[in-house]
This record gives structure tokens, sequence and C-alpha cells, in this order.
């Protein structure tokens, strides 16, 4: 069989997570890999088939700020970043899917496994009326929220844990231990902003931790229970998960940035 040289590209990508069903390729239904796939391969005439690793592969209905993705082409094709840029946000109109930038890097280089922090952005809206105008990007909680409850019980998860009880049952990492960087969270107006960090995240482990505090906020339970429900390595244990709507994949960290 013939062999063809290939060039890596990374691509940074924003996408409206509404309709489809998640990052992954599935069995039914539109994903962001096939959307962009299909449009890397017209770019190619196609005449190439264009496989992407991605640095998270985001749920059904969650959308992405600043996903990173990494594509392989044939070498002989005279690529620059506008001309992928241009390419594929051509191909993959009318899909709420967008290239912000475009880079050439190693073959070594991986958006997944090359990646040291992944940041996410979870948006609740707290008042009582409905939103009109935001209602696929937050989650809208009508019952008063306490900030400083929630902030506290989110300062208990930091650290290296095992996070059995705040990851899905059909989660398939291999370790259910994570360290936790960082997990803020403040108030704007009627918005209410979680800020977790961390190098990897197991699945569901965001919408996890956010359904659980905003139980807490909520004063359903004490803010001690964020660790206590962290000890029991349960699922059962936790609170609710978060919906999709509100979580965004904000920002993926590499050693070295290769947008720059």
């Amino acid at each position: 069989m013939m062999t063809i040289d290939i060039q890596r590209w990374a691509v940074k990508i924003e996408y409206d997570g509404t309709g489809l069903v998640g990052w992954q390729r599935q069995k039914e239904g539109l994903s962001v890999q096939q959307i962009l796939e299909e449009a890397a391969e017209k770019l190619c005439n196609n005449s190439f088939k264009v496989s992407s690793i991605t640095a998270g592969r985001t749920d059904s209905g969650v959308h992405a700020m600043g996903q990173v993705a990494h594509l392989d082409f044939p070498a002989h094709m005279s690529l620059t970043a506008k001309k992928i840029c241009d390419g594929l946000n051509h191909y993959m109109k009318p899909h709420a899917i967008a290239i912000l930038q475009a880079a050439p890097v190693d073959l070594e280089w991986s958006a997944r496994f090359t990646a040291t922090q992944r940041k996410y952005k979870y948006v609740i809206l707290n008042r009582s009326s409905r939103p009109a105008l935001n209602e696929n990007y937050v989650w809208h909680v009508r019952k008063p929220l306490d900030i400083d409850k929630m902030y506290r019980a989110a300062q208990r998860l930091l650290g290296l844990h095992d996070f059995t009880s705040y990851r899905a049952t059909a989660c398939q990492a291999h370790s259910p231990i994570r360290e936790l960087d960082r997990f803020d969270i403040y108030k704007e107006g009627d918005l209410i902003y979680f800020i977790p960090e961390a190098r990897s995240f197991l699945h569901h482990q965001v919408r996890n931790m956010v359904g659980t505090l905003k139980m807490i906020g909520d004063g359903y339970w004490p803010e001690e229970q964020a660790f206590t429900i962290l000890q029991a390595k349960d699922r059962k244990a936790a609170g609710i998960k978060a919906p999709a709507t509100g979580l965004f994949l904000t920002e993926v960290v590499y050693p070295t940035d290769p947008f720059q």
C-alpha cells in the first residue's frame, strides 16, 4: 500500500453545540467532528480522507470558545493558515462552527496528549424570569443561590482526588484520579459563572460538580457536602447533573502555544 506524506495542522475552533450530538462522531446525529472532517476533505478536493483528534470530546449541547484539534493533510498541498481558516469556514457553512486560528505543528504534536490544562466555564442564569435570548447557553435556576457558600464548597474539591462520585457511571477513563487546579465562582448581574481548570476532566465531571454546588447554593445541602460526596466515591452520593446548555470549553493550554 502506498503511503502519503502528511502535514499536521492545529486549529482553534468555536462552536454552538445546540442541535449537535457533541464533538465525536455518532451512529446517529450530526457531530462537530463529522462537519470538520468533511469540510477538510472538501478542501482536499475529496481526494484524501482527513481525520481529526481533539483536546476535549464535548457532549451533546455543549459549546466551545477555544476548542483545539489537529488535522493531517497531504504534504504536497500548499497550505497556509489563511487557506485552512478560510477554506474550512467556507465548507462548514451553514453550521455554527468556526475556525479561529490555524498553525502547522510537528507530527508528534497532539491536540489531546500535548495539552497541559483545560479550562471550562459554566453559566447559570439566576432569576425568576425565564431566558428569552440565551436559553441555549445557560442553566436557568429561579431560586436565589448563595455564591459564597458555593465558592467555599468548590474549594474543598481542589487538589488530587478520586472523583468517582463526580464522573458519569459510563465514563471510560482508566482512572478516576484527577487534579483540580482551580474552581472560581463569581456573579455578574443575574449570571453566575463557574470556572474549573484541570489538566483533564472525567466524563460529566464538570456538570456533576456544578449540579452538586447548585444544590448547596440553594440550601438543599450544607457546604461540607461537596467533600463528603467526594469521599464517598459513589456517583449516587452526588447531586444532579447540570444541563449541557450552560457549559463552554473556553481554553486548552499547551507547553508552547502553537498559535503564537
